[in-house]
């Protein structure tokens, strides 16, 4: 465990305050503090499949962020615009991330699986001035840039594009002299489009006081200091980034472990492992679940002394095969893309497997009846967070545009996460499951309206429900289910047919892996389709 770091829960859930300052900008008061600190501080390793190796430093992440902020400045993006970045693990990811901040834009980042109509959406939506991609994803944005009249800048990370800003002759034409915007702490700084139940994805608001909430994050569940090296497993596109490859490791001043790689692979992941000095690692439950699968007994993992899971509850099995080969216990945390950490398995106390933990100090958790009143142990109920005097750091605004949304996240003082869950006798939280419909798969949030939308613009459906089923591997993946319009017949192929038409009109992780042809589907009186009697078909509750 590291020094500063927990050592009795119990006194430092007494002692534990809030910062609260007026004004925060990260970009000043954490990448600039560690490079004037120490210029030659490493801040990211990167690596590639092909082998190639590259490092950075804080310093030399806080001089490109002012080239790139001195460049957007020039453009025409302001303070208040919101800058839409869909990047994989490039090394740009970070210094992009870090000039929004510093410039006092809202930074929207994606997953580069984002079709071409997910991204018409987020510009229009968050009415996005700037967009940074690379030429693998610029084509997409061609496409629908005519839809967008908001969108005035774009930018590429690699090669050259007519109506496009090059990014490497950024670092080489602008200066690196660019204070810092004087950000108010609750100045917004991030949208993240998280999926809901119903509707397209809605737009969670944070303020820079954000990463003053991930304190405990690093601090505490990562158990981080400025020695580490730490591998978070997590696509840049989701706010897994944020928490572990972004504001969590770096407040803490410890070096990223960054694999750029096309996708995930179980035995490459290990070899890495074995190669490179990672001291902590960060992964979806789905990366452990494909790890043990491996023969762990081949591999070294004699730097590696802390592992942490998130996204959706561990199988106390996988946690016991990896304890038995690295001695490490991988400890659960739980939050979402609306909050920080909100619960976890900290080093300090003794893990309960397949257990979310016990509250983040700082953090008053409960769970809650339909009236907001706590229950007592072993009752299940809405996992809540209290916000009313004052919220902790690290929770969102709001959903913009969205009041009704926004509003139907509180109930009194308690901001309902959508979870259920019970605690036990010794304060341990324990998931049950969603109170809504929405789908956790590999750590990928899946609304099912997403998936009906699309699959009701090919001719052959009528109408489809779609539900969360089990699997092994994924934890639970999307099933559809498809009433078929006249004219056509069930068959394998028209399945495959379907299951590709939604990949191609959507983020292909969406697309649903099973799909079951039905007569009719449940409805209430009113003509709503009862997904939860389906996914209780699926889950064998019935």
């Amino acid at each position: 465990m590291s020094e500063h770091n927990m050592i009795n829960y119990e006194e430092t859930c007494a002692s534990f305050e809030w910062e609260r300052p007026e004004n925060y900008n990260f970009a000043q008061d954490v990448i600039d503090h560690w490079a004037n600190r120490d210029p030659k501080k490493q801040a990211l390793f990167w690596v590639d499949d092909a082998g190639n190796e590259e490092t950075r430093t804080f310093q030399e992440i806080s001089s490109n962020s002012k080239k790139l902020c001195n460049a957007l400045f020039k453009a025409g993006v302001q303070r208040g615009d919101t800058i839409i970045l869909i990047l994989g693990r490039e090394i740009s990811w970070w210094e992009i991330f870090t000039a929004a901040l510093r410039m006092g834009s809202i930074i929207s980042p994606g997953t580069t699986q984002l079709s071409s109509k997910d991204i018409e959406y987020r510009i229009q939506a968050a009415a996005a001035t700037c967009i940074i991609t690379n030429s693998a994803n610029s084509e997409k944005v061609e496409k629908i840039a005519l839809n967008c009249p908001s969108l005035t800048t774009k930018l590429l990370t690699d090669g050259e594009k007519e109506g496009w800003i090059n990014y490497q002759k950024v670092l080489v034409q602008f200066d690196d002299n660019f204070p810092a915007v004087n950000t108010s702490a609750n100045d917004e700084a991030m949208c993240y489009f998280t999926s809901g139940t119903t509707g397209y994805p809605k737009m969670t608001i944070h303020t820079h006081s954000y990463a003053i909430g991930h304190k405990p994050t690093g601090q505490y569940w990562l158990d981080l200091d400025e020695n580490d090296l730490h591998w978070n497993i997590s696509d840049t596109g989701w706010a897994k980034a944020a928490w572990s490859s972004y504001f969590g490791p770096w407040i803490c001043g410890a070096s990223l472990f960054i694999h750029h790689s096309s996708g995930f692979n179980a035995g490459q992941t290990l070899q890495l492992l074995e190669k490179y000095p990672v001291t902590t690692m960060c992964g979806a439950p789905t990366i452990y679940r494909m790890l043990v699968l491996e023969d762990l007994s081949k591999y070294d993992f004699s730097t590696l002394r802390h592992c942490v899971g998130a996204g959706e509850p561990l199988n106390p099995e996988i946690i016991e095969i990896w304890r038995k080969a690295t001695s490490i216990t991988i400890r659960d945390g739980y939050g979402q893309t609306e909050t920080a950490i909100l619960c976890g398995n900290f080093p300090c106390i003794e893990p309960r497997f397949g257990s979310m933990g016990k509250p983040t100090p700082g953090i008053k958790l409960a769970v809650i009846d339909y009236n907001g009143n706590e229950l007592a142990a072993n009752i299940e109920g809405d996992i809540a967070v209290k916000v009313d005097p004052e919220k902790p750091q690290g929770m969102f605004k709001e959903y913009k545009n969205d009041p009704e949304r926004t509003s139907d996240t509180r109930q009194g003082p308690w901001y309902i996460t959508g979870d259920r869950a019970y605690v036990d006798d010794d304060g341990y939280f324990w998931f049950v499951s969603r109170s809504d419909d929405v789908i956790l798969s590999a750590g990928y949030r899946i609304g099912p309206f997403e998936v009906e939308s699309a699959l009701i613009e090919h001719p052959a459906v009528a109408e489809s429900a779609v539900v969360s089923s089990p699997d092994e591997t994924r934890g639970e993946v999307v099933k559809a289910f498809v009433v078929l319009a006249p004219d056509y017949d069930v068959s394998d192929t028209l399945a495959k047919e379907l299951q590709d038409h939604v990949k191609n009109i959507t983020a292909p992780y969406k697309y649903p892996r099973k799909l079951e042809f039905i007569e009719t589907l449940p409805k209430t009186v009113s003509g709503k389709i009862r997904r939860i009697e389906l996914r209780e078909r699926e889950w064998g509750k019935t």
